[in-house]
């Protein structure tokens, strides 16, 4: 392949760019070392309790603890620590059957470690963490073109896909480069520089509708290449007005057109015959008088009022051969339903002319440029053209970059343009090959965050810019708005983070969350290839799939949008369905009840296939546990799987995963041939082996809960011949029945549940991992949160004040 010396430097700064990816900052933090030290006693309850089945050789769950001897030690395994409290404070540790310790042993070793821990958290400087330079991963890039471009196609949609970390495709560490993702960039750059950037300008296209067409019409309508209107005609398709629709012929609000009409008139009269065109719809900006629609004539005019008289005009022409062009501008005019053309009321004592309509007709948009093309080239026509050049580039590069532009930088991309020129093409195409370049760069593939203060010892905020451009893709998925850049400029945006927070999801492109974050917290990508068995599940099918998807993405954009509490998502009144869905889930009369009384209510007319907000009254639905995306994406093929729907919940819910499936056991399935029964039964024998018993105990009691839904989401009483159990009993020796059960021991640990969302969504919002110095944050995250009623905005409030999203670390916090 042949690359031009500017393609190379583009090809170098990108593999420049991947290797400050691959070698990127790892974390690191530096406690006080002074502080509480690991007690003997402490070490001795390891020593008792917990050595035996997690020591150096083949330590269960993969945990060894017979390195942990000081304070130092604790620190660095802190993550094991945290689950090892959880696990203590629930009963789940020790097992039932081994040794357990007193309480007042278990108090002292639970103090011994949080004071380690506090203290770290107290005394020790802040430690906000190093985020390896990301790129911008599919979903952001097309965000970006559309937003800085006006790009209106999915450019990345052939890119290689992007890998996962930690939950989520927009983690630093894993958004490498490679060779043909550079070249994916570059035949996207040169696809998108010639969509958004014409060099020859088409000319308006016309649209024609033969009179014979025009409405109002049946089957007697006559033929031919005029079509008469005789306003003495009984008959509104004969009397006229005739008018064509707005839709056929491109009359919007967002473009400046023409309305034409070809005719002649047929009269006795010496006296000039008059016409108007019009237009008619519900809701126009404004309507001519009753006074001056009066003036029109013909039977087919009630049903064309009200209306707007655009232009009156004399008619002249008297033969079919040279017949009459009349024309009005017709500029950004808003709900245009028909256009017509209507006789005029001749003088009194006079006999009305007939008139012979060949065709209506629109020419437009006049200005042919797409909107790309002229928000980008949009200049001082007063400037020289390389001023003009400078113009442009200045305003596109600063939005780009995500920053001041330098003006070296503006240099280099100018010259693309100078020298198009120069070699006598035309100044767009120049700008095309700017634009080219542009997206090629990685400053603009990459989020780049130099440090202003790289000397610095301490933590500090981030600048201005770059904390814009983080909180637009962590709300947006997508570059900077004018407002926050104008923020930014004026180093305002720190102080007003809580209303821009705020406004940010109000917007539309909020719905990033739901699709971004969510989508991929929740696991529901699954759902795009997950087939259930069509044998056993006959109702599921690809309209379904989509359904389930739909449901749970306007549940969720409701509490955004509406900013409703976060615990919305463990239990609800209130779902998004249709007709389809709520048969699919028994409770038709409910969504058939609802559309009804909105109908009463005076609102939109809905249609089955519509969705609309139900309000619930069972337990049995609402919340996210229960819709069938979830209950679909933790099934198996062929059957329910509490042991995935329990392990589920423990991970995206309460953020406290079961360790991995010892080595060497076999899956149930597998053991078709010894175990027998209900699923129940067969799993609570697959458990009896003491490998599996102890994670089983975590996860089996919450997956039972939900055996009262099929494997696609369904309410069922039994499961083949045998009946449902859904009770349980949880590691902390609490019986359950069901999901009604479940959802109320969910919001009683209300706590865990926003720690865990909190975790999860700091993680994405940052793009890395979290690690243990990030608990002081999670903390303060955790604890707005409650203050404010868990409010969804709270959430994402708390996280971009936080120091992991707002500060970079100082050469004292550097590993």
């Amino acid at each position: 392949m042949f690359v031009t010396p500017t393609w190379d430097r583009c090809f170098r700064a990108l593999g420049l760019t991947l290797i400050v990816c691959l070698f990127g900052l790892t974390c690191g933090s530096n406690a006080d070392a002074a502080g509480p030290e690991f007690t003997p006693a402490s070490v001795t309850f390891l020593t008792k309790y917990c050595i035996k089945c997690h020591a150096a050789d083949m330590p269960k769950a993969g945990l060894s603890l017979h390195t942990f001897k000081d304070a130092a030690a604790v620190l660095k395994g802190r993550k094991h620590f945290d689950s090892m409290i959880d696990m203590i404070e629930s009963g789940e540790m020790p097992p039932e059957k081994h040794p357990r310790p007193t309480a007042d042993e278990q108090a002292a070793f639970l103090k011994s470690v949080r004071a380690i821990f506090e203290h770290a958290d107290t005394s020790g400087k802040p430690d906000p963490g190093s985020v390896t330079i990301r790129r911008l991963n599919r979903t952001e890039y097309n965000n970006t073109v559309r937003d800085l471009l006006l790009a209106d196609f999915a450019p990345a949609e052939d890119f290689p896909a992007d890998d996962v970390g930690h939950g989520f495709d927009n983690i630093g560490d894993v958004l490498t480069v490679s060779p043909i993702l550079m070249e994916r960039y570059l035949a996207a750059a040169e696809t998108i520089a010639n969509r958004v950037i014409l060099v020859d300008i088409p000319k308006p296209s016309k649209r024609y509708l033969s009179g014979r067409y025009l409405q109002p019409n049946n089957a007697q309508t006559p033929q031919g290449r005029f079509r008469p209107m005789d306003v003495t005609a009984k008959e509104p398709f004969n009397s006229g007005p005739f008018a064509a629709t707005g839709d056929y012929l491109k009359l919007t609000a967002d473009a400046e057109l023409i309305l034409r009409a070809n005719l002649y008139a047929e009269t006795k009269s010496q006296k000039p015959v008059k016409v108007a065109l019009f237009i008619t719809g519900k809701d126009l900006p404004e309507y001519s008088s009753d006074a001056e629609v009066d003036q029109l004539l013909g039977a087919a005019l009630p049903q064309m009022r009200p209306l707007k008289i655009l232009g009156t005009f004399e008619i002249t022409a008297r033969d079919a051969k040279k017949p009459q062009s009349i024309e009005v501008p017709v500029n950004r005019i808003r709900n245009i339903n028909r256009a017509g053309v209507a006789l005029i009321k001749p003088a009194e004592g006079e006999e009305p002319a007939k008139l012979h309509i060949e065709h209506i007709s629109s020419e437009g948009p006049l200005d042919t440029r797409p909107a790309s093309h002229r928000m980008l080239l949009a200049c001082s026509s007063e400037k020289s053209q390389p001023e003009q050049t400078r113009e442009v580039i200045t305003r596109l590069a600063n939005r780009a970059y995500r920053r001041p532009a330098t003006k070296n930088e503006i240099e280099a991309l100018a010259k693309f343009v100078d020298q198009a020129v120069a070699d006598g093409q035309k100044w767009e195409a120049g700008m095309r090959l700017a634009v080219t370049a542009l997206l090629c760069s990685p400053k603009f593939l990459f989020r780049v965050e130099l440090d202003n203060r790289p000397d610095s010892v301490d933590a500090h905020p981030i600048d201005e810019f770059q904390l814009a451009s983080r909180l637009s893709y962590f709300i947006w998925s997508s570059m900077p708005d004018d407002e926050l850049f104008a923020l930014a400029k004026q180093g305002q945006l720190t102080k007003n983070l809580d209303a821009q927070v705020r406004r940010m999801l109000k917007d539309p492109k909020a719905t990033a969350l739901v699709d971004n974050f969510a989508m991929q917290w929740l696991q529901l990508g699954k759902l795009q290839t997950l087939s259930p068995d069509p044998q056993l599940f006959p109702s599921y099918n690809e309209k379904l799939r989509q359904l389930m998807m739909t449901e749970t993405k306007l549940f969720l954009s409701e509490i955004v949008r509406e900013d409703r509490s976060v615990l919305d998502m463990i239990q609800s009144d209130y779902t998004y369905l249709n007709e389809q869905l709520a048969k699919h889930y028994g409770i038709s009369d409910l969504f058939r009840k609802q559309v009804a009384e909105l109908a009463k209510q005076g609102g939109p007319q809905l249609k089955f296939t519509d969705f609309t907000r139900v309000p619930l009254k069972s337990a049995d639905r609402g919340g996210l546990l229960t819709q069938a995306s979830v209950l679909t994406v933790t099934s198996n093929p062929t059957r329910t799987s509490p042991v995935k729907r329990g392990r589920w919940v423990l991970e995206q819910i309460l953020g406290t995963p079961p360790p991995p499936p010892p080595p060497n056991v076999p899956e149930l399935e597998q053991q078709k041939d010894q175990l027998t029964g209900s699923l129940r039964q067969r799993m609570e024998q697959h458990r009896k082996n003491p490998a599996c018993a102890n994670c089983h105990a975590r996860m089996d009691a919450i997956g039972f809960a939900f055996e009262n839904y099929d494997a696609v989401g369904a309410l069922r009483k039994k499961d083949g011949e045998y009946d449902i159990e859904t009770s349980g009993t949880l590691p902390d020796g609490r019986n359950i029945q069901g999901v009604a059960d479940l959802k109320q021991v969910l919001i009683e640990k209300k706590e865990l549940f926003a720690r865990s969302l909190a975790e999860k969504m700091t993680t994405y919002a940052v793009g890395r991992g979290l690690e243990y110095y990030d608990k002081r944050a999670i903390d303060r995250i955790v604890s707005g949160v409650a203050q404010d009623d868990f409010k969804f905005s709270r959430l994402v409030i708390e996280i971009a004040k936080s120091d992991p999203f707002r500060m970079r670390r100082g050469k004292e916090n550097s590993p």
